[in-house]
């Protein structure tokens, strides 16, 4: 299916905030990572002047390398075009204060609209969040000092962790604006996000953030379904925007004719597709950022937490 190339991509509201964001978001990693700085930000402005709102960051991304080429992206008006997120790894007020200065440095603007929580990974984390002197203590001075508009939190390792985490806020009395997750065709079938932690963060209309649709590439190499297949999948859950990499300006393309292209899924087409991938997702085979460290940043580098 082949759509014209100024068909626009859909549009959510970001659940109880109101606010208006491309269902597809820019994913910060790639963006510092194995491509020049003018690349990068070629590969940014492009995203945004194709109707990606939805710009994803980290603060410990490619050791700020991703934070600076946005920033730099974004400056010439690129900024108030965009729905600008990035995310904090610590545990403490003091190292969260310090990690959002220099996130603001590097972005090179005076208000984020989402701070998430990065890498909500371990049982232990919700607490050490929410405790006093936690890092949440400090993020809440932030917002009300207009540093940050919303708060959400990330992590790719268990839906329990999240479901935790929430629970948490609940019984502090606070209401996450987003939860980022991974959200994908395996996920389904394995310690699943989608069966557990959506339809809670649905009810509550808490804005829902799919992350790793092709399960960071390795999915793709199942032989079991599409890239366009994968994106459509995640796109047809009830999230707000999903969240993909762009390693080059030709995936970038691709994936911004998926979306122009995309249509709802009806429950037959994602009952097939499910039922092609549920052999390869056993044990999480293809989604080894649940099973492996890999993708553990703060396990490699617990010095990020602010921790004593």
């Amino acid at each position: 299916m082949k759509t014209s190339p100024n068909a626009e991509i859909p549009y959510r509201i970001l659940g109880h905030t109101g606010e208006k964001v491309s269902a597809i978001g820019l994913g910060g990693f790639h963006i510092g990572a194995r491509m020049t700085e003018d690349e990068s930000i070629r590969i940014i402005r492009y995203a945004i002047d194709n109707g990606i709102t939805f710009m994803d960051n980290c603060w410990d991304y490619n050791e700020g390398a991703s934070e600076i080429r946005m920033g730099k992206a974004l400056k010439d008006g690129y900024r108030n075009k965009v729905f600008l997120m990035t995310k904090i790894d610590a545990h403490t007020a003091k190292a969260a204060n310090q990690q959002l200065e220099e996130s603001m440095q590097r972005l090179q603007t005076d208000t984020i609209d989402l701070l998430q929580f990065h890498e909500v990974i371990r049982m232990t984390d919700p607490e050490k969040i929410f405790r006093p002197g936690g890092s949440l203590e400090a993020v809440l001075a932030a917002k009300k000092a207009g540093k940050i508009r919303y708060i959400g939190f990330t992590g790719h390792k268990s839906p329990d962790i999240h479901l935790k985490m929430l629970q948490t806020a609940k019984e502090n009395n606070f209401l996450f604006d987003t939860v980022q997750m991974p959200l994908n065709v395996m996920d389904y079938h394995y310690d699943s996000f989608e069966k557990k932690v959506l339809p809670v963060a649905f009810k509550a209309n808490i804005g829902v953030l799919a992350m790793k649709p092709m399960g960071a590439g390795v999915i793709l190499e199942s032989n079991t379904v599409t890239a366009r297949e994968c994106l459509h999948y995640t796109m047809s859950l009830p999230v707000s925007t999903v969240i993909t990499g762009f390693p080059s300006m030709a995936i970038l393309q691709e994936t911004l004719e998926s979306a122009r292209s995309y249509v709802p899924m009806t429950e037959e087409i994602c009952a097939a597709i499910l039922a092609k991938t549920a052999l390869a997702a056993t044990a999480g085979k293809f989604e080894r950022y649940k099973t492996e460290g890999m993708h553990d940043g703060t396990i490699h580098n617990p010095q990020f937490l602010g921790e004593d």
